[in-house]
């Protein structure tokens, strides 16, 4: 094939990519949204289900029993979601970005091997927990549950661990566009974004997972639910709930800095700073046009104050980068400030939450206090996709942060359009049918709380 040939081949290639581009994005981006839910609880929900088969331990109340075997049935619903999720997400990767996996496949690769054999040992002690609970002594059975507790988190950790990298990407040489070296516990472990990455998605996990699951309680309270069992089904993953949102500001703070240091173009982004300038002002709400944000509410030093702790930094403005390494200034802005506002409203609540809970001992009776936990539930995943928004689109264009852009990555397979919609399609039977089974989880009725519950001491011989 002659040279005229092999450019025209290439070119045509490149505008298939380029085509294609950004129906991959809203595919890997619908696929995430359904998913990252689905990751909290898996990291934070047997931990809660634990600490209640724990209370039954020491008090001997069957309430806690019966509520820990129902958290069972639901955890079980989710984690045969999340398989199926997750196992669409990780054929996402090779398919819609071979580039990338091809290229730093060897960096990254051992992460994902980490997270999938914490996947298998997770389903493994599922399926013995679930089994467990009148064939293993009370003991045993929850022994048999701590595993569950620590592979939820070790698989999503490991995840962070690559996406951690694919933000501040080090360990490994390229040359000449491939990689020559790796040192994958380098690129893993030893990265500054990990650490702050991993607490901000930990925290966020017990903020869904607890705000989710106390709403649904929420709104049976105001439908007139109030026995013992839904005070207490609602008063645990609450608190959980609020002792992480107030330290979520926290964190919030150490991830701030550290973006400053090494992605000031997203930071500018975030704020919509056009023009680089000492004593940069943060802008609450408002719309980026033509280098400055319109109808916001300034907030003068408040950006320089968050990036370096010092009232006059000098903060780096997007005139300052390339065009073409500019990311959508008001997605990363909108995604952000939605991110930060609901988050503020959530550890007000936790607040108020957490001070009924240590002056008073109970949670308050005000009908509006329920209506606020209802809210915070949705609220939250809210919160979670807008951070991880930020987050991804931020990165942009990059997929590998200063390595490797987006567009380098993308496939050039035309069936794309067709697998978006199959997939919508997907999601939309699996969100539905999980909804059903877990209204029927609801609507079953519970054992008598006061009846009491004989479990063998010892697990039942072989037959």
């Amino acid at each position: 094939m002659s040279s005229t040939a092999l450019l025209a081949v290439a070119a045509s290639t490149n505008s298939d990519q380029q085509s294609y581009l950004l129906q991959a994005r809203q595919m890997q981006a619908m696929s995430f949204i359904v998913h990252i839910p689905l990751v909290c609880f898996g990291m934070v929900f047997p931990t809660l289900l634990l600490y209640c088969e724990s209370l039954w331990l020491r008090t001997g109340d069957p309430l806690y029993r019966n509520l820990a075997l129902r958290w069972t049935r639901v955890m079980i619903a989710l984690f045969a979601v999340g398989v199926i999720t997750g196992t669409i997400l990780s054929f996402e990767m090779g398919l819609l970005w071979p580039n990338f996996t091809a290229t730093f496949g060897s960096v990254f690769g051992l992460g994902f091997a980490i997270e999938g054999t914490s996947f298998f040992l997770e389903a493994i002690f599922i399926g013995i927990y679930a089994y467990g609970w009148t064939r293993l002594s009370p003991r045993a059975h929850f022994l048999s549950g701590i595993p569950i507790a620590i592979t939820g988190v070790t698989g999503s950790f490991m995840v962070i661990a690559v996406n951690a990298w694919m933000n501040h990407p080090s360990g490994f040489t390229l040359t000449g566009g491939q990689v020559t070296s790796s040192h994958p516990w380098r690129a893993l472990f030893a990265n500054r974004y990990v650490w702050h990455e991993f607490v901000h998605m930990y925290l966020a996990a017990f903020m869904v997972t607890g705000f989710l699951v106390a709403a649904c309680y929420a709104i049976s309270w105001l439908r007139g639910s109030r026995s013992r069992h839904h005070r207490t089904a609602l008063a645990i993953p609450l608190t959980a709930a609020a002792v992480a949102a107030p330290l979520q500001v926290l964190v919030g703070d150490w991830a701030a800095r550290d973006i400053a240091r090494t992605q000031p173009v997203k930071l500018a982004a975030v704020e919509g700073l056009g023009q680089t300038m000492s004593g940069a002002p943060v802008h609450l709400l408002g719309w980026y046009t033509d280098g400055r944000v319109e109808y916001g509410v300034e907030l003068p030093h408040v950006l320089s104050l968050l990036a370096s702790h010092d009232y006059n930094a000098t903060v780096r403005g997007l005139n300052s980068f390339p065009a073409e390494d500019l990311p959508p200034v008001n997605i990363v802005r909108i995604s952000f400030q939605t991110m930060v506002g609901i988050g503020s409203a959530l550890a007000l609540l936790a607040v108020v939450c957490l001070y009924m809970q240590l002056r008073h001992r109970r949670l308050p009776d005000a009908k509006l206090f329920y209506l606020a936990v209802a809210v915070a539930g949705p609220l939250s995943v809210i919160a979670l996709i807008a951070g991880w928004t930020t987050t991804e689109v931020g990165r942009q264009p990059w997929v590998v942060y200063g390595v490797m852009r987006t567009s380098e990555a993308v496939t050039a397979a035309g069936i794309i359009p067709v697998s978006y919609a199959a997939l919508a399609l997907v999601y939309l039977g699996v969100l539905v049918a999980l909804a059903w089974i877990l209204r029927r989880f609801a609507t079953t009725p519970l054992p008598d709380e006061d009846s009491p519950i004989q479990l063998p001491v010892t697990a039942p011989s072989s037959p």
